[in-house]
């Protein structure tokens, strides 16, 4: 068995890879296009729509005899989470690279994620067809931006419009394909006279970088033996899932060039689920680490990577399941160990994109779907009460863009909620939450596109009636100077006066205190039920605001004086009073509006340092420190919170789409009037 998945920026060509490989696999009786919207793997309407990949989706293909797991992963920066959790449960990926643009900003954020977790990888050099494509210098880049060594085993047989087949290394065999055929009938010849002298200067090559790995092969060498395949494919395996060498291979996906050889490179190349490293558990009755062999014997453990709303399954969703040991059959009860709660599984399905498939089991090692799970949700360990163990969570990136969303009526109010409840579970990049102070509901993401898909599906796939704006910025009221004021109050309510006479001091605190109250007088003939409702009118009057509606803060008021009469004095009018009197004072304290500072912390390439202190700067931000880090330079700046909608998007632009950056509110400062 193999679980693998397929990773590379945008546009390099993952999913049109994959739908050769179902083709070739017979998983599909014809080859699905991307630019058709006929892509097998890329089922949802906003994919088929947009040509990209939004969802990661799963397929199982049989090829020699090998039972091969695949995920499709996205290329959009917008959608990283989805490749996060797919990388957590696999144990060997392709990484595709574009021949013309090599090794672009997103592979290497995905390739990053795949170190992360160990997880051995082979190249695949698409799109040789292509005006510009150049093996050779992707190799060069590889090695370059991803600091790993690579070990080609195919070089092209032309390239651009003459890319015809490819040269076999290992067996020192030409293979082309046979036009017409969908890539189906393979040629393999000897190598052409014209091709000896390259074809045997890069298999000499291989086997040097190969030899500083391997004393095997260096003992052969050393000895003037023939190195043979099998013992060049034995090496160079362990090279791989030791992640010491990366093996290359060359291909044409669109033209259906290349497949067949990337499938085997799988089988010979990355590991079986009993060949990885075993996972480490944490027991949490023992506190101590766990290690889990990949048995089928031992006790159930799985991890939920991925949840998916299916209408078809009604209120259930479909529960994504990698087992690390033991079995688990339809029908079982499970232990949600995190939660601590029993769920019992309906069925399990093996997925072929949105298409299930019944199972009586999932065993150890295998991925697959689970029906009848409630509480389940993404990162939580499933197994038993008798051995609690924890798998290693899932890390995802905070949302750094949000928007407003609200229902055009009220009846859609509620099935509003539900539906960002049933997203939030998807996704756990996607968040929401009511803002307070604004009464907006705001949702968040990784990216304006991210949130654009998801509020398409809002409207047209759960057909909820909704509204989307921006976000207001929150700002706050505070004063300026020292100022007092008196006030009178008089009514008469139900044939009854009420009256109340006090006078405020307010003052300026410094920035960050907060607000404050205090008593500058006592009397012990005043009931406390007055000067407690003077205190509850100057705390309603701290989040009212003084002329904008905005909330107030450090503000310190004082109450100086106060007259009462027990005739005529009641808690309503003091509190009235009170309120008024703070709204005066207040204004004639020179009120001043504030706005929020976030601290801005960026990491960037260093080759991209300047044009984002220059992006900073323009949008009136100061670079508080400039620091070397291991992949690049981080600054850390303070930015108006108004300045930096939209900040993500000209972030990517000026650095390649290669920077990163995070915030959290730092401070208020005043300004004249809201942007």
């Amino acid at each position: 068995m193999r679980n693998i998945g397929i990773m590379a920026h945008i546009d390099a060509g993952k999913t049109t890879t994959t739908e050769r490989i179902l083709y070739y696999a017979g998983q599909s009786y014809k080859i699905g296009e991307v630019d058709d919207g006929e892509a097998v793997m890329d089922w949802m309407e906003q994919e088929q729509i947009r040509g990209i990949t939004i969802q990661s989706a799963i397929t199982t293909i049989f090829w020699k005899d090998v039972q091969i797991n695949i995920i499709d992963t996205p290329g959009h920066v917008d959608f990283t989470a989805e490749v996060e959790r797919s990388l957590r449960v696999l144990d060997g990926a392709i990484a595709i690279f574009d021949a013309v643009h090599g090794v672009q900003p997103q592979t290497e954020t995905v390739w990053h994620q795949a170190q992360r977790y160990h997880i051995p990888c082979i190249g695949y050099v698409n799109k040789m067809d292509r005006i510009g494509a150049n093996f050779f210098q992707v190799l060069e880049e590889i090695t370059a931006k991803l600091g790993i060594a690579t070990a080609p085993i195919q070089i092209p047989i032309g390239q651009e419009g003459s890319f015809e087949g490819v040269v076999d290394l290992i067996t020192m065999q030409e293979v082309h394909w046979k036009p017409g055929t969908d890539g189906i009938d393979m040629i393999v010849s000897p190598i052409a006279q014209e091709r000896q002298d390259i074809s045997q200067s890069w298999r000499d090559k291989l086997i040097d970088v190969l030899s500083t790995v391997s004393d095997a092969i260096t003992e052969q060498f050393l000895s003037g033996e023939e190195i043979t395949a099998p013992l060049i494919k034995e090496e160079l395996r362990k090279a791989a899932l030791s992640r010491a060498l990366l093996p290359v291979c060359a291909g044409a996906s669109r033209r259906n060039m290349g497949v067949q050889p990337l499938i085997d490179a799988v089988i010979d190349f990355l590991p079986s689920p009993h060949e990885t490293v075993p996972v480490i558990g944490h027991h949490l009755k023992k506190n101590t680490e766990v290690i889990i062999p990949c048995d089928l014997s031992a006790t159930p453990l799985g991890l939920v990577f991925k949840i998916q709303h299916d209408t078809a399954a009604g209120n259930l969703s479909l529960c994504y399941i990698r087992m690390y040991s033991g079995s688990l059959k339809a029908g079982d009860t499970i232990y949600n160990i995190g939660k601590k709660k029993r769920e019992r599984i309906n069925r399990i399905l093996r997925m072929h994109s949105n298409k299930p498939d019944t199972l009586e089991a999932l065993n150890a090692g295998d991925i697959g779907v689970a029906i009848g799970m409630r509480t389940a949700q993404t990162g939580d360990t499933l197994g038993s009460e008798g051995f609690p163990v924890i798998l290693g969570k899932m890390q995802f990136p905070e949302p750094v863009i949000s928007v407003s969303i609200e229902p055009k009526n009220i009846s859609e109010q509620k099935r509003l909620k539900e539906v960002l409840e049933l997203l939030s579970k998807e996704d756990p990049t996607f968040t929401t939450k009511d803002n307070e102070e604004t009464g907006q509901l705001i949702i968040s993401g990784m990216g304006e596109l991210h949130l654009e898909v998801l509020v398409t599906r809002i409207l047209e796939e759960f057909k909820v009636s909704a509204r989307k704006g921006n976000p207001q910025v929150t700002y706050r009221e505070s004063i300026g100077m020292q100022a007092e004021h008196s006030a009178h109050f008089s009514r008469v309510l139900a044939n009854k006066e009420n009256t109340a006479d006090i006078s405020l001091t307010v003052a300026p605190r410094n920035r960050g205190a907060g607000n404050h109250y205090r008593l500058a007088v006592t009397n012990k003939d005043i009931p406390s039920s007055i000067f407690e409702a003077v205190e509850r009118g100057i705390t309603a009057s701290f989040s009212a605001g003084i002329r904008l509606g905005y909330p107030c803060t450090d503000i310190e008021v004082v109450l100086t004086g106060i007259q009462y009469s027990e005739l005529t004095g009641t808690p309503f009018a003091y509190e009235a009073c009170a309120s008024a009197c703070f709204d005066e004072a207040c204004r004639k304290a020179g009120p001043v509006l504030l706005e929020p500072v976030m601290a801005v912390a960026i990491n960037v390439p260093t080759e991209f340092v300047g044009n984002v202190v220059n992006l900073v700067s323009t949008r009136g931000g100061h670079i508080i420190s400039l620091d070397s880090i291991q992949q690049g330079e981080k600054i850390v700046a303070l930015c108006s919170l108004e300045r930096m909608f939209g900040f993500m998007n000209e972030l990517r632009s000026v650095s390649q789409g290669r920077a990163r950056f995070s915030m959290e509110f730092s401070h208020f400062v005043p300004i004249q009037t809201p942007r």
